[in-house]
């Protein structure tokens, strides 16, 4: 159980990167009076982590509906996560992230707490996908008790990230928080690919 804990955590701390989020955020809220911007760093936790709250609880039900098995999810999320990890490696997710700030801002967003911060910068494509993957491990009980828990940690540290934001940026500066994606992509990767190599077994396991 601790085993499943800590990696479930791990997974999903890597794709979400709370520390990579900071300087979006405050490019997303650049302008604003500081008291705004803390709504918006207690808002957007709280929308993302609701949304991955609900996945994680709907989501072995919602793949049995659409007759898809967890070994096919487990393949198809480890292909999607890898991708997210070659963002991360080869420096197009952070460029990426800073665009879409800077396209909320520009448009004036009525509330970047929802776009671009809580979907898709925290609640994106790949912490959906790593969601509904560990909640398809866990089944239901006390297993997925821990995958919501895990969700709510990694939101809070989101949270505490966007607080501290100003003083992460200065402290990481560019090419800190440039080694500090490539690091964390190389370890999603390796998460990625054992997810298509436990999909795979599964899939071979079933037909044999």
């Amino acid at each position: 159980m601790l085993d499943f804990a800590l990696s479930a955590f791990v997974t999903l701390l890597l794709v979400v990167d709370p520390v990579g989020l900071a300087p979006a955020f405050l490019a997303a809220t650049g302008g604003m009076p500081d008291a705004v911007k803390r709504t918006v760093a207690l808002r957007a936790p709280f929308i993302a982590a609701s949304i991955l709250v609900v996945i994680a609880l709907v989501g072995n039900w919602l793949l049995r509906q659409l007759g898809i098995g967890i070994p096919a999810f487990q393949i198809a999320g480890g292909l999607l996560l890898f991708g997210v990890s070659y963002q991360m490696i080869f420096g197009d997710r952070p460029h990426r992230e800073a665009r879409e700030a800077d396209k909320a801002t520009a448009e004036h967003a009525s509330d970047v707490a929802v776009f671009p911060l809580a979907i898709p910068m925290m609640a994106g494509p790949g912490a959906i996908a790593t969601t509904l993957l560990l909640a398809g491990d866990a089944g239901y009980g006390a297993k997925l008790a821990i995958i919501i828990a895990i969700v709510l940690a990694v939101c809070l540290l989101c949270m505490l990230c966007f607080i501290s934001a100003q003083l992460i940026a200065r402290t990481l500066g560019r090419t800190g928080n440039a080694v500090l994606s490539r690091v964390l992509g190389m370890l999603l990767a390796a998460y990625s690919v054992q997810f298509v190599i436990n999909g795979i077994a599964a899939v071979r396991a079933n037909l044999l």
